[in-house]
């Protein structure tokens, strides 16, 4: 019984196309270009004209992962969840399950056909192998952008500071209101600047009023406990990452709209999870771009989306997964410092490998930690940093452009998704480079997403980071690149981008205790687990 999608006028053609046993994929009858998933104009020659057209049914495995983790009530594992690309355009891809061989001789390159299986009023297009092998990559060689050139020389982000955080209880199963979590992070903030709530003009969080233990309920629920009168409030998904909400409020600051604005991030998803409620509203037909090509497959996680692109990685660049259990073992070495991480026990090379499977290539350590938490920062106008009771974080650069599709699966593959801009954005609006990097916190809501970071950013080049990483040392507290001294949302918990301010705002000011980075400077700040993303290049005033 596998999620089925919602017909639609727009979609029916699609999840119906296979009764007469034929693929079929939207196509512009001006250009011919096949596009999926469908959109109603086409992206090449902006034709409104399309057709439904046949397609061969070949494909090749560019991607898969081996699901072993009960995801769904009647979605047995294993099973592969697989990204195959269209004979007739490898940039054409689908998301599905391979069928018709045992789930562990699934392989990058494998050739398959397109078989339907019926289910009501939808048939789902499976694809199984033909028995032949694609001897030619049909995955594009990755290359950094060239992102445009900014538009003056001005910056905004020079007119605005990161004067104060705060942050809650963090820990697994608190069994608190996420609002008063909220609350507890945003006062310590105000405080921790010097300020008071009268002081504060505006609200800015991510993701909003949003679902699963991912909010407190957002701007809404926040203005109604603190009554703060803002002159501007932000908040919503469709940020550059949750960072956005950081880049949002230096906007409006840096404009003159407002001159002290808090933002706020709060999860709950260990409590959400105890009390029941993750099963809630499961029920149903799936809907909407981000479920409806990926669930009828039993594709319901992150971690299915992005473990297929780790395969990619591995297989392209012959990497292994000791690369990503560098990440996951440095992390908890750092967490071990700091008394806040939820999992703070030393961690060895086995315990990591004899770890159970979650959908490969990664197995528990490689996964981030849900747990209860907020964390809040003020963003205040620049000309405040002599009265701050302690140092102001500067922000030297932003990065944020998409070149990318924003997609899991249409565009790049071989890395995480929507990394790859942002970070070569950044150094377009910056003299400093990589090497000038004191400390790297970097998204590790899985190990391989701090794999691309640490590429994209240019710490080492595209496919190098196995040999780069050095065994760890690189990355280590006391390395040439510290990465998540506080033990990332792989050890410390996964407070959703917003932990990697807070610990970079720690550094920068030099109150990181038995975990601090010597003479730390300037850090890059990455956050955003897929699409979209984005990087801050933050600084110690006078830095």
């Amino acid at each position: 019984m596998r999620p089925l999608p919602q017909l639609t006028p727009t979609n029916e053609w699609f999840w119906t196309s296979g009764a007469d046993g034929v693929l079929r994929i939207q196509r512009c009858t001006d250009c011919k270009t096949l596009v999926h998933p469908p959109v109603p104009i086409c992206p090449a020659c902006r034709s409104r004209a399309w057709e439904a057209a046949v397609v061969s049914g070949l494909a090749t495995v560019v991607g898969f992962t081996l699901n072993a983790r009960q995801w769904l009530p009647d979605f047995e594992p294993p099973y592969v969840v697989a990204n195959v690309a269209l004979a007739e355009d490898p940039m054409v891809r689908l998301t599905t399950n391979v069928v018709g061989c045992d789930p562990g001789d699934v392989h990058i390159g494998q050739e398959v056909e397109v078989r339907f299986e019926h289910q009501e009023d939808v048939w789902i297009p499976l694809f199984a192998p033909t028995g032949r092998r694609e001897t030619a990559s049909r995955v594009p060689e990755p290359r950094r952008p060239t992102p445009r050139p900014p538009v003056t020389a001005e910056r905004f982000e020079h007119r605005a500071v990161l004067s104060g955080v705060g942050r809650s209880a963090l820990g697994r199963r608190l069994m608190r209101d996420p609002l008063s979590l909220a609350v507890d992070a945003c006062l310590a903030a105000v405080g921790d600047a010097g300020l008071q709530l009268s002081d504060i003009d505006g609200l800015s969080t991510y993701p909003g009023p949003g679902a699963s233990g991912m909010s407190e309920g957002g701007v809404t629920a926040v203005e109604e406990a603190l009554r703060v009168r803002p002159t501007w409030i932000n908040g919503g998904m469709e940020l550059p990452g949750q960072g956005g909400a950081v880049i949002a409020a230096m906007l409006a600051v840096a404009s003159g709209l407002c001159r002290h604005v808090l933002c706020f991030r709060t999860v709950w998803e260990s409590t959400y999870a105890t009390l029941g409620l993750a099963g809630a509203g499961m029920g149903g037909r799936v809907s909407g771009a981000l479920y409806e090509w990926r669930a009828p497959f039993g594709a319901m996680s992150a971690a299915h989306w992005i473990g297929m692109n780790a395969n990619q990685y591995l297989h392209r660049y012959g990497a292994t997964r000791e690369m990503l259990a560098w990440i996951a073992l440095n992390g908890r070495a750092n967490a071990g410092r700091n008394p806040a991480a939820i999992y703070r026990e030393p961690m060895t090379m086995d315990d990591y490998f004899e770890a159970r499977p979650i959908t490969s290539p990664f197995g528990l350590f490689d996964c981030d930690v849900p747990c209860d938490g907020a964390v809040a920062v003020v963003v205040s106008d620049a000309s405040v940093a002599p009265d701050l009771p302690k140092p102001a974080i500067r922000v030297d650069a932003v990065g944020t452009q998409i070149t990318e599709r924003v997609s899991w699966e249409q565009d790049t593959i071989t890395h995480e998704p929507q990394v790859l801009g942002p970070a070569a954005h950044l150094w377009t609006r910056t003299t400093l480079r990589p090497s000038d990097v004191d400390v790297a916190l970097v998204y590790d809501g899985f190990t391989f997403n701090a794999i691309t970071w640490l590429e994209a950013l240019g710490f080492c080049g595209l496919g190098e980071a196995q040999d780069w990483l050095d065994g760890g040392r690189r990355i280590a507290l006391d390395g040439e690149v510290p990465v998540n001294p506080h033990g990332g949302q792989l050890s410390e918990g996964r407070l959703h981008g917003f932990g990697f301010i807070y610990e970079a705002v720690m550094q920068l000011r030099h109150e990181a205790d038995a975990r601090q980075v010597a003479n730390a400077r300037t850090a890059v700040v990455t956050s955003g687990g897929g699409t979209p993303s984005s990087v801050l290049l933050l600084r110690r005033d006078g830095a």
